[in-house]
């Protein structure tokens, strides 16, 4: 902790210096000299104040599922990581390379919402518009920094483990604007939340944030389902305390997972690399050693549904050497009953929602 300290009081000034920048910014914002874009149809931004492991593709995936049944909904991300640029419509045939692994992830799992990247979102809501004029929403993945777009509901998510509140600005901590930011969100989302949340944790929780009138607090936790085998997702697998697992991870945080699997089974041995990583040759060798090292005769690999569609890209290896690599999916719930107080504010923006 004492080490800790002394870094980010070493990187103080650099994150001084980052923080100017972010806040002239933000000031020309305000200004009007730097335009924040509406547009004549519906936007839901889902984004944190920090750098990655807040939850967001399993909340957009939420309301993916909250509305897919009633309207057409389409999504749209930078593509974080992908080796292609511009403005490019979602295809299922696609690969990880090409998309980055959230879109794809989205198109997989939901093949009738259109999904879109692109770096630039004021540019590509038109453009969307005009290849799907069906479009009825569009839900922004990561864009609480991206200002060019004003949405209409803007919800910020941070972690029960890793609150804003406590953060601080890079690269003395993990957070890409000041604490202060959280006032531009509508609705703030305690995300990564355990099992259980005391009433009191609650209170207090509520009390640090102290949101503003207009905001809405909500606490969200994930309920993981049964894995399914990569290359066959009919095919379930039952975790038991028999079992023992290789985890293969290139998240920002894992220790929510390791913390669920640990409860699940025998035992677990992680594999882990940068959010995001794109899995070589020597990877997916090293993770072949790594499961055949283990003694167990019950022994699987499991993988986060963002990790399979990079893992994808060794399939004819994986294959080739029967790798049982299994899938995790994951899905948002929310405490205290809230999940439909939730589902409400986001139905009554949309049948509010006037151009």
């Amino acid at each position: 902790m004492i080490q800790r300290r002394l870094v980010q009081l070493l990187l103080a000034p650099i994150s001084l210096l980052y923080g100017l920048g972010v806040s002239l910014r933000n000031a020309f914002y305000r200004a009007n000299l730097l335009k924040s874009l509406t547009f004549s149809v519906p936007v839901i931004s889902v984004g944190n104040l920090s750098v990655g492991g807040a939850g967001k593709t399993p909340h957009i995936e939420y309301l993916i599922r909250l509305l897919r049944e009633h309207i057409h909904v389409a999504t749209l991300s930078r593509g974080y990581s992908r080796k292609t640029r511009g403005f490019l419509e979602v295809l299922p045939t696609h690969n990880a390379e090409q998309v980055g692994d959230e879109p794809l992830q989205f198109k997989r799992k939901y093949p009738n919402i259109s999904v879109f990247v692109s770096e630039d979102r004021a540019f590509a809501i038109p453009q969307l518009m005009m290849q799907h004029p069906e479009t009825q929403m569009v839900l922004l993945d990561d864009a609480f920094q991206h200002r060019s777009v004003k949405p209409g509901v803007n919800i910020l998510l941070t972690e029960f483990s890793n609150r804003f509140t406590h953060d601080y600005l890079l690269p003395s901590g993990r957070l890409r604007e000041w604490r202060s930011a959280y006032e531009r969100a509508d609705v703030i989302i305690i995300s990564k939340c355990p099992a259980e949340v005391t009433a009191a944790e609650r209170e207090a929780i509520w009390a640090e944030i102290n949101p503003l009138p207009h905001q809405q607090l909500f606490f969200s936790y994930y309920s993981y389902q049964p894995p399914y085998y990569q290359f066959n997702p009919r095919y379930r697998l039952q975790l038991d305390d028999k079992t023992e697992v290789l985890l293969i991870s290139a998240i920002a945080r894992t220790d929510y997972l390791v913390d669920y699997l640990q409860a699940q089974v025998g035992t677990v041995e992680s594999l882990e690399f940068e959010d995001h990583h794109y899995f070589t040759k020597e990877d997916v060798s090293t993770m072949h050693r790594l499961f055949h090292q283990l003694e167990s005769n019950r022994k699987v690999i499991i993988t986060t549904e963002k990790d399979a569609m990079r893992l994808e890209l060794h399939r004819e290896f994986l294959i080739r050497e029967r790798l049982p690599i299994f899938v995790l999916p994951t899905e948002v719930k929310f405490h205290f009953e809230e999940g439909a107080r939730f589902d409400d504010l986001i139905r009554d923006y949309l049948l509010n929602f006037k151009v």
